[in-house]
């Protein structure tokens, strides 16, 4: 049988994957479970439980996909580590064991009490620092085999908008800073958060981790405010390769959600577009012959790259593992099996995302 990925990447134009090194490989992926829950303690209620089918498909993609190095997004933080730690404990009874952990509170239901959406009214979910309805609603963590270097994490969720250089802050048709000139001299931002976590590899090599969740470019008005924000949510990642933040060592891997497909999506593209061609970084185009075997949807992408499926929306590409540009990859896909096929149901059954992963090679 025709193989459908490579096929899909060879229509397209699009570079290969380059033949497996010796030595031994590292697979890092990036997973958006959306096991956020309506409220503050009831992922931790769930996942005691066991009785939810999301979450049992969730287990599933992760053990069949077993990466080394996994960044979540849509996974609640709570103070004591709670719920990640009840996810760990089923994801180890399924034989998948992750001893090292990081997370930290996202900015996502950080409470202020300004009206930050603009909506007029105060205490909603937009009026948190990240949009949420309680504290550490669909936070992000890394999951790790090897040794996470906690003590020198960089975390930039903290950074003001306004203080990051050209922002594209929104505002009134008038011009005035929208919501206020008060609401923009606090808000950050990054909508959940923007972590480097370096790991220590089993070959003495350090490997940052680099991980966020950016905010949905739509849901907001004219003032494009949300747009905005995932622009330069995205954009900081290029500043940062640049220096103008933080201290980023080689070699590195970026892995998250940027809600934004290079193409397709609503949002301002070419800020995906950008960060795609950027030099320092390597695009190994992980595909799935469940996203190219579906019927296509006329859009400018590759059918087969789509990494998510959204009522009304429809397939996009928005989750990306990008590793930079010295590290060798022995393979990359997108864990969404064919229908018929084994896990294809636990693949839609576990979030509307699907789980992306690249197999780096050591030296």
């Amino acid at each position: 049988m025709m193989d459908v990925r490579a096929l899909a990447l060879g229509a397209m134009g699009l570079v290969p994957i380059v033949s497996p090194a010796e030595g031994e490989t590292l697979r890092v992926a990036t997973f958006n479970t959306e096991l956020q829950a309506d409220g503050p303690g009831l992922l931790y209620r769930d996942l005691k439980r066991t009785e939810s089918k999301q979450i049992a498909a969730v287990l599933s993609v992760i053990t069949e996909t077993s990466p080394d190095i996994l960044a979540l997004q849509g996974i609640d933080w709570d103070h004591g580590g709670a719920a990640l730690g009840a996810l760990i404990d089923l994801l180890d009874a399924n034989g998948v064991s992750y001893p090292y952990r990081f997370s930290a509170q996202p900015n996502s239901g950080m409470a202020t009490d300004l009206d930050l959406d603009g909506d007029g009214r105060l205490g909603g979910p937009g009026d948190a620092q990240g949009f949420g309805a309680y504290t550490g609603q669909g936070g992000l963590a890394i999951l790790s085999r090897y040794p996470i270097l906690s003590d020198d994490v960089q975390d930039f969720s903290g950074l003001l908008w306004r203080d990051m250089p050209g922002a594209m802050l929104p505002q009134h048709e008038d011009g005035s800073p929208f919501p206020s000139a008060e609401a923009l001299a606090i808000q950050r931002l990054s909508s959940t958060a923007h972590w480097i976590v370096p790991i220590a590899l089993p070959n003495g090599t350090v490997l940052s981790v680099m991980t966020f969740h950016a905010s949905p470019p739509v849901f907001d008005g004219p003032e494009d405010r949300n747009g905005r924000r995932n622009h330069d949510e995205i954009r900081l990642w290029q500043m940062i390769l640049d220096g103008a933040f933080g201290d980023l060592a080689e070699p590195f891997v970026l892995a998250g959600d940027a809600n934004l497909d290079p193409y397709d999506s609503a949002g301002r593209t070419e800020a995906m577009r950008a960060l795609l061609a950027d030099p320092r970084l390597q695009d190994p185009q992980p595909a799935s012959d469940g996203a190219a075997a579906m019927p296509g949807q006329g859009h400018e992408g590759a059918d087969a790259l789509d990494t998510v499926d959204w009522d009304g929306v429809g397939r996009l590409r928005v989750d990306y593992v990008l590793p930079s540009a010295q590290l060798g990859i022995s393979d990359a896909g997108v864990y969404w099996p064919p229908p018929g096929a084994q896990g294809h149901d636990d693949a839609l059954t576990a979030s509307r995302h699907r789980l992306v992963w690249v197999d780096l090679v050591l030296d």
